[in-house]
């Protein structure tokens, strides 16, 4: 059984995987009062005179103690970030990392001014977007209670948040930096003059894709790029 466990969680993809496991042992160890929450939460005063720059990852990683909400977003995490990474990036892991550091650092200079303390959930939000955006026309439900198109996932969740009483500005915070990554990445460079302005760096290419998968998305990008726009 735990043979059967391992293999099973191996074939999880790696960025997937990675963020996932980060996220529950963070958890953990608040449960286990081995770190507090105050000790990672996003706290921009404390990360410049006090240079706890820790606190821009853990910010990610904690959703609070063991119940509901923390299910409900670790579910809603690895759902939709493993549709996306086996799907929309299949074979372009730098992409993905790429993406994850566009959103990471979008948010986190939102999140001064927002004055959210934890950032998981707006960039769950963000990868629930772009999948939605990229599948708008599948269909989907929420806890198998509505059935909808992909494309209203995002708004559903804003009224489940408004639901529970909860403030939605984390969700429109998610929401926002999503559409600003499926318009530069989707959108603008298909537009009349536009131009692709998201580009992986090659140091990202030379860690996490195999070389025929980078010499692939190379060529890739070339021939968009001499693609006439209409």
């Amino acid at each position: 059984m735990a043979h059967s466990f391992t293999q099973d969680y191996l074939q999880i993809p790696v960025v997937t995987r990675a963020y996932t496991t980060a996220c529950v042992l963070t958890t953990a160890a608040v449960q286990l009062q081995v770190i507090t929450p105050f000790q990672l939460n996003f706290n921009p005063d404390l990360i410049i005179r006090r240079c706890q720059i820790w606190r821009l990852i853990t910010s990610f990683l904690f959703f609070g103690s063991l119940g509901f909400s923390f299910v409900f977003n670790i579910v809603f995490l690895y759902r939709y970030c493993r549709m996306l990474e086996e799907d929309c990036f299949r074979g372009r892991t730098a992409d993905f990392v790429f993406m994850f550091l566009f959103g990471g650092i979008v948010i986190t200079l939102f999140g001064v001014f927002a004055n959210v303390v934890f950032l998981g959930q707006a960039f769950i939000v963000m990868l629930v977007y772009v999948w939605s955006r990229r599948h708008p026309l599948t269909r989907t439900n929420f806890f198998g209670l509505l059935n909808f198109r992909a494309s209203f996932l995002p708004w559903v969740l804003v009224g489940f948040s408004l639901l529970l009483g909860n403030s939605v500005v984390v969700d429109l915070l998610g929401i926002s930096v999503g559409h600003m990554y499926y318009f530069l990445e989707d959108v603008f460079p298909n537009q009349p003059g536009g131009r692709k302005l998201l580009r992986t760096p090659e140091l990202l290419r030379a860690i996490f894709d195999r070389p025929r998968d980078s010499n692939y998305r190379a060529l890739q990008d070339e021939h968009q790029d001499q693609e006439p726009h209409s």
